[in-house]
């Protein structure tokens, strides 16, 4: 029953609400007219149903924004409604009113349960009614403002979920590119072997590991490692090995051409200074790299080397002792003018040289050490008896059982040379 004022006439609207279509479920012909009349009073636009059976497919449609439904009624109650409105999921929500003489916990728990929003209890009073119109209106609207922000969601995880595919695609190829530099991870040049790893922390890394032959029996080795992590690291690092390799000796800082049209071998300080002017002119990016440059010379095995900012060379000698080397120096690229300074080394028949990046000596351990500098030398140790590529995946996996993991938390690289003699 819907109460009115004992003038029988309805309330004037108030101040001006959003239009919305109101389905009025009801088997009293009366009850339903009152609340039909009171509804396009004030806006709304209604759909008149007498049982809940002939309510159901109008509530399905999702114009539908409210309900109004009595609680006893024919066939399905105002709950079983409910439950069978909920049921069919239809698209947006539907807020609906149950109306009843129950005033009892058990039946509002029943309409709640069954998926009722709100209540108002028989006589209706209009005022009441419109405010719990109002109050519904406003939950789906919110609904529908969310349900539309989710779509804009997806349609913006689906974008950036492109944008990350191409990118994966991107790195998958560059990090094909820095492989294919590393196809001949085992080189041979007359009597010297040189070995090559590089394992990057993420898709690509800025370390990177090469040598190169010079004419007049010369090999260059070369380890660097550029700072951060990421394309802008791989790119520089690309870049540099670029310059160090064989492919274009014109193009090769660390050489110059003779006399007779020939290349022969700067000074490793020399390149270094050349790299560090290159870096600070040409590419000026806040990126530096370490550098361990050498170039050994086959017949007297006399190797002229420059640590700029690299971990420390370790020389082990064919009796097994292993000798740190090295001058120090600082990093490429990081202060205009930087001078270098060159050690040598003489090797003999069967020594070998080691110049690994600081993703081994810094690498953490399962207790959070670093390995430093004796952690390298002992995992050497252990490895000694392998050779070429079997030395250093000896060395890799020494380096898994320290940090408790294969995936290290920095790029690693290691160049391994060996001088077997002028004559072997």
């Amino acid at each position: 029953m819907l109460h009115v004022p004992d003038h029988q006439t309805l309330p004037r609207a108030g101040p001006a609400q959003a239009p919305h279509r109101v389905l009025v479920v009801d088997d009293s012909r009366a009850q339903r007219v009152l609340l039909a009349a009171l509804l396009r009073r004030w806006g709304h636009e209604v759909v008149e149903c007498g049982t809940a059976d002939a309510a159901m497919a109008a509530a399905l449609d999702p114009s539908v924004d409210l309900v109004i439904s009595d609680w006893v009624m024919p066939g399905l109650t105002g709950p079983e409604f409910c439950r069978h409105l909920r049921a069919n999921r239809r698209a947006g929500y539907a807020y609906v009113i149950l109306l009843t003489s129950k005033t009892g916990d058990a039946a509002l728990t029943e309409g709640l349960e069954a998926g009722a929003d709100d209540f108002l209890t028989k006589p209706v009073r209009p005022p009441e009614l419109r405010a719990r119109l109002n109050a519904g209106a406003r939950i789906v609207a919110m609904q529908r403002d969310l349900v539309e922000k989710n779509g804009l969601l997806t349609g913006a995880l689906g974008e950036l979920r492109t944008l990350y595919d191409a990118l994966d695609a991107d790195l998958d190829e560059a990090r094909r590119l820095q492989r294919a530099q590393m196809q001949d991870r085992a080189r041979r040049y007359g009597p010297v072997d040189v070995s090559l790893w590089l394992k990057a922390s993420g898709h690509i890394g800025g370390d990177m590991v090469g040598a190169f032959p010079v004419e007049g029996d010369t090999v260059g080795i070369f380890g660097l490692d550029v700072s951060g992590h990421g394309v802008a690291s791989a790119m520089i690092a690309a870049r540099v090995a670029g310059i160090l390799s064989a492919a274009s000796p014109d193009q090769n800082i660390a050489l110059a051409r003779r006399a007779d049209g020939g290349f022969r071998a700067l000074s490793p300080e020399r390149a270094a200074d050349r790299l560090n002017r290159m870096i600070l002119s040409e590419m000026r990016s806040d990126r530096y790299f370490t550098l361990g440059l050498g170039f050994l010379d086959i017949p007297t095995g006399r190797l002229s080397m420059v640590q700029a900012g690299h971990p420390h060379p370790l020389i082990l000698r064919a009796d097994g002792a292993i000798e740190v080397v090295g001058a120090g120096g600082l990093p490429i690229g990081l202060i205009e003018g930087a001078s270098y300074e060159r050690f040598e080394v003489t090797l003999r028949p069967g020594d070998r040289v080691l110049v690994c990046s600081d993703g081994l000596t810094e690498c953490p351990g399962a207790t959070g050490d670093m390995l430093e500098e004796a952690g390298l030398i002992r995992l050497v140790r252990a490895a000694a008896a392998h050779g070429g590529l079997h030395f250093l995946s000896a060395l890799e996996d020494g380096l898994a059982r320290f940090a408790g993991t294969a995936q290290f938390p920095d790029d690693v690289s290691a160049v391994l040379l060996t001088y077997r003699g002028p004559g072997g």
